[in-house]
């Protein structure tokens, strides 16, 4: 007896060493080492040296005390004055090498400005806000000039475009002469133009395409300030806070520093609307059309034709897009189109290498084959042609908008087609009653007609066309089209009210709703200081405002050479949720918000970057506190395990 309890202890013993062993294998965790590096590189030495005076030497050099990288030199390093010649910016071991390829100007301030440019090679720590500046002549410029540019049409932060200063007065100087200071805006559209002189200065924006520094390109967007800028400087004090941590605040310091204005320059940047006219290509898709495009806007073209010669003048009709871009020829006579090769001269504007619009001349050769899998084989004994019918496409559905015309649009240019030939009646007391309607064909599409009615809300419609009442120019019949359709009721949609302060007076103004894309899809003019909006459909909406100073009803983008501004946008601050069968009233002040705050992060495309350094030090103790004893799965000896066989249990069946 005394054996075997003996021999039932001794195994006994084993299954707990056995346990000890593999909960010590659990819990092993990896060695610590030192802290992790989290603070950024730090300046030993630079040659120059910072502010140093009367410099001439073309080769910058910066030490640290680690191994540095340099992220996007060509991007986020800016040289003022700036560099016709692309400088060399690279990195040896701890150094930063600057090398200028332009000639050093005389009595002139130089300073390079890394931005966040420079990070440690290990960790990726960023120096931030880290520049240097040195003179070639006996006194440093030290002032500087901050803000912000905006794109002017949707306040959205234009980022990485040129801010650039000129002392000269002169109108002409943005046109002709290179910028003197310099700065790029970031991903919030925020500058600083550094090492100013004391001084007047005109301030300009410029998406410089050739990286010249100057407006002599019109697709360039460009922003331009009506006022002279003065910077100056003033003693100032800010609050400065030390963290223990990322959450715990270790003290608050008082800094005094030197503030720099003006700091708060607002630039609205715009495109001038100029855009090359040329020719860019034409087809022929099938035997009786013929496509022509051009890459911009243009005036209408003429055409003649060579090849077949015709005396018919009217040998095509002619669809347009409303700026003349996109051009389709529908070919009416019957013997042009069965040609296979069409040969057509073609007068049109096209812009030459000064950006002056001259009329041009080019013989265009339209080709047509038949492919083969559409030619017609033979039928057998007996057997009928199919009826080519007219295809028409319409916008009517089941639950029509309230707001919304019925749109027709057929596959053909059609001939006659009048209002005679359609039916719109209205259900009243169970009887389908004709209704008065107006019916418009489109100015620049001969194939698209517009029926308008002011429809009663919650009524029942009949739309209908007989078949073999309307005929194109190809001989085509339509078939018959017969649509009902329920108009939504009131109920279903919600209005809106803008009650509006702080427009200038005396002015037009336009309000938009945008949609989660900030496409605008509804528009009304502001009337004594209220933007009454109807039938809108529920759901989360955005609005903008622009003040129409040539009151053409649409904005319209600004103009250097004439000097006018584009017209002002504003933004209302915040989404708004309109609900079904709800009158809404909002009070809107445009400029109780700064401008640059007003667009909502929502709709905004060009989100700032949110720079999130990883604390890998916190990283690391929460990760050996996650691996202490008792956090294992094995720490509970025999239960424990069986415990952690019912949290796997819990993890794999979740909907218990």
């Amino acid at each position: 007896m005394l054996n075997k309890l003996l021999s039932f202890f001794s195994v006994l013993f084993l299954i707990i060493l056995m346990l000890s062993i593999v909960h010590s294998c659990a819990n092993m965790a990896a060695p610590t080492g030192g802290r992790y590096d989290e603070t950024p590189p730090r300046l030993i030495r630079s040659t120059p040296t910072g502010s140093a005076l009367n410099v001439n030497r073309k080769i910058i050099e910066i030490e640290f005390d680690e191994n540095i990288k340099i992220e996007k030199p060509t991007e986020k390093v800016i040289i003022t004055p700036p560099q016709l010649a692309m400088p060399v910016i690279r990195t040896v071991g701890k150094k930063a090498i600057v090398e200028l390829e332009d000639n050093l100007l005389p009595n002139t301030t130089y300073t390079i400005d890394f931005t966040d440019a420079i990070v440690d090679n290990n960790e990726g720590n960023p120096l931030e806000n880290f520049s240097i500046s040195f003179s070639t002549g006996d006194q440093l410029d030290t002032l500087a000039v901050s803000g912000k540019v905006l794109t002017a049409s949707n306040l959205e932060p234009a980022q990485g475009i040129y801010v650039g200063m000129h002392s000269n007065m002169d109108d002409t100087a943005f046109v002709k002469t290179a910028f003197e200071r310099i700065s790029r805006t970031d991903s919030r559209g925020r500058f600083t133009v550094k090492g100013l002189a004391p001084g007047k200065y005109k301030i300009f924006a410029l998406d410089d395409k050739n990286r010249n520094y100057k407006y002599d390109t019109p697709q360039e967007a460009i922003a331009f300030l009506d006022s002279i800028v003065i910077p100056s400087s003033i003693p100032a004090v800010r609050q400065d806070t030390v963290f223990k941590d990322s959450v715990t605040i270790d003290t608050i310091k008082t800094v005094n520093y030197t503030r720099f204005l003006p700091d708060n320059v607002l630039l609205r940047s715009f495109s001038s609307g100029f855009q090359r006219k040329y020719f860019q290509k034409h087809e022929r898709p099938d035997r009786k059309r013929l496509n022509i495009l051009f890459a911009a806007p243009t005036e209408e073209p003429t055409f003649e034709l060579l090849k077949p010669t015709s005396d018919n003048e009217n040998w095509f009709v002619m669809e347009k897009s409303k700026e003349n871009d996109t051009i389709s020829l529908w070919i009416s006579d019957s013997l042009i189109s069965i040609q296979d090769t069409l040969i057509m001269k073609m007068n049109y504007l096209k812009t030459d290498t000064l950006n002056q619009d001259l009329m041009q001349s080019d013989t265009l050769s339209f080709n047509f084959r038949e492919p083969r899998q559409t030619r017609k084989e033979k039928k057998e004994e007996g057997e009928k042609e199919e009826i080519r019918l007219l295809a028409v496409n319409h916008n009517v559905k089941p639950t029509h908008e309230i707001y919304s015309p019925i749109q027709l649009e057929f596959e053909h240019p059609v001939i006659d087609f009048n209002s005679s030939k359609v039916r719109l009646t209205r259900e009243v007391d169970s009887v389908f009653s004709p209704v008065n309607f107006t019916m418009t064909n489109d100015t620049l599409n001969p194939r698209k007609y517009v029926l308008r009615h002011k429809w009663e809300p919650g009524g029942k419609y009949k739309l209908a066309i007989d078949s073999a009442t309307v005929h194109c120019i190809y001989g085509l019949w339509n078939n018959k089209i017969e649509q009902a359709f329920s108009v939504k009721a009131l109920d279903q949609y919600g209005n809106i009210m803008f009650q509006l302060s702080g427009l200038p007076t005396g002015k037009t103004a336009y309000v938009e709703l945008l949609d989660k894309s900030d496409k605008p899809f509804r528009k009304v003019r502001v009337k004594n200081n209220e933007a009454l909006i109807f039938d809108i459909n529920p759901g989360i909406i955005y609005a903008r405002l622009f003040i129409d100073d040539n009151e053409d009803g649409e904005w319209t983008t600004g103009d250097y050479e004439k000097k006018r501004q584009p017209e002002m946008v504003y933004y209302y601050p915040r989404a708004y949720e309109i609900r079904a069968y709800t009158d809404h009233e909002e009070s809107w002040n445009v400029t109780e918000v700064s401008l640059d705050k007003q667009k909502p992060l929502d709709i905004t495309k060009n989100k700032p970057e949110e720079k999130k350094r990883r604390n890998l030090n916190e990283e690391r103790q929460r990760q050996q506190q996650q691996n202490q004893p008792g956090s294992s799965p094995f720490s509970g000896g025999i239960g424990g395990m069986g415990g952690a066989g019912s949290s796997m249990q819990r993890q794999s069946n979740p909907t218990r």
